[in-house]
């Protein structure tokens, strides 16, 4: 008699060459990732070749019930690594049946950003630190602490080992593994200042590829942790009082900036980013007042400041990048629950395409 592990692992490929796709959307919340399979008869490498396909929009938020239907485009596909053999995984944007955005599509816009002529040859580069936190399913409080109380005061738990300093490795490796396998630049991975809390760095990825691929780390991460039992976040700040808060902070740079010459032309996107400061917060993710208060690594979400090394600063720029008079930057303020989309295309339209 089969084991249930044994039927999840079959290996198709010795029996068919039907393939299953996992179709992943971005819901209603704009951070909840909804996703549902179907079979196609053969292996594709190219999104424009899989089908459109459709979802019940009322059920998540983005749709009446009397007119439900919303329509997801494939566009990026990544190797599954759940089901492996030739099975994949796809990230989707949604549409009316008439073609439209709906709302909740970010991606629709930053394609276009990422198509203008002046940005395509910038060849913008991002790097985005993805920072989040493990809870225990039933209380909702982080993995390894008590339950109802407090671990010690923060210090020796950042990129710590031993098992009562770092909660949750075996998740995090997984994930790490599973991301590469699909094909994602998944660059690192390390635990964070507060005890529960890791981090991995999505990137260099090229325009609206580094959106692409952090969403569907996401979605790879909250399969992880959902066959470990445990609960994810993305809340900025999930734990009150004197705690880091979670963040996003990506790292960019341009053509531009990375010749002869850079640091004159970053030192003109900070300007320009200082001057849409406020745009920018209202757009970098939801709750994050809460984490940029100038205290815990951060910059006070009403000032906008930037220096060499300061990672008290909104924008910080490496020791390196000033050395070599070249290099990228790093935007500090985005919140772990940002949507990458939003953000990447908006920073190369601030510092690309906007005329201050």
């Amino acid at each position: 008699m089969a084991l249930l592990s044994d039927l999840v692992n079959l290996n198709l490929s010795d029996s068919t060459e039907k393939v299953i796709v996992e179709y992943i959307w971005v819901g209603g919340s704009g951070m909840d990732l909804r996703s549902k399979a179907r079979t196609i008869s053969g292996p594709v490498d190219d999104p424009k070749k899989l089908p459109k396909w459709n979802y019940d929009g009322s059920s998540t938020g983005q749709a009446p019930g009397e007119d439900s239907e919303v329509i997801i485009y494939p566009q990026a596909i990544f190797k599954d690594p759940f089901r492996r053999g030739n099975n994949i995984l796809v990230m989707c944007d949604c549409y009316t049946p008439a073609g439209e955005p709906i709302p909740t599509n970010k991606r629709h816009n930053a394609a276009k950003i990422f198509s203008h002529p002046d940005v395509a040859a910038e060849e913008p580069w991002y790097g985005i630190e993805q920072e989040y936190t493990l809870l225990q399913k039933d209380v909702k409080w982080p993995i390894g602490w008590p339950v109802g109380g407090f671990p010690g005061p923060q210090g020796p738990y950042y990129c710590a080992i031993g098992a009562d300093k770092a909660f949750g490795r075996d998740i995090v490796d997984a994930h790490y593994k599973a991301c590469l396998y699909a094909g994602i630049n998944i660059s690192g991975i390390n635990g964070e200042v507060m005890p529960g809390q890791w981090e991995f760095q999505v990137g260099p990825a090229v325009g609206i590829s580094a959106g692409d691929e952090l969403w569907v780390a996401r979605y790879i991460l909250e399969r992880i942790t959902e066959i470990a039992g445990v609960v994810l976040s993305f809340d900025p700040k999930p734990i009150q009082g004197d705690w880091n808060g979670a963040g996003a902070h990506t790292n960019y740079s341009t053509k531009s900036m990375r010749n002869e010459g850079g640091y004159g032309v970053i030192k003109k996107a900070i300007e320009k980013l200082g001057l849409r400061h406020k745009e920018h917060i209202a757009a970098y993710g939801e709750g994050n007042e809460r984490r940029l208060t100038g205290r815990h690594e951060t910059a006070d979400i009403n000032n906008f400041l930037w220096g060499v090394a300061n990672r008290g600063a909104s924008i910080r720029v490496g020791r390196d990048t000033e050395k070599e008079g070249k290099g990228y930057f790093e935007d500090r303020r985005p919140a772990s629950n940002m949507d990458p989309y939003t953000v990447t295309s908006m920073i190369a339209d601030t510092t690309i395409l906007w005329k201050s």
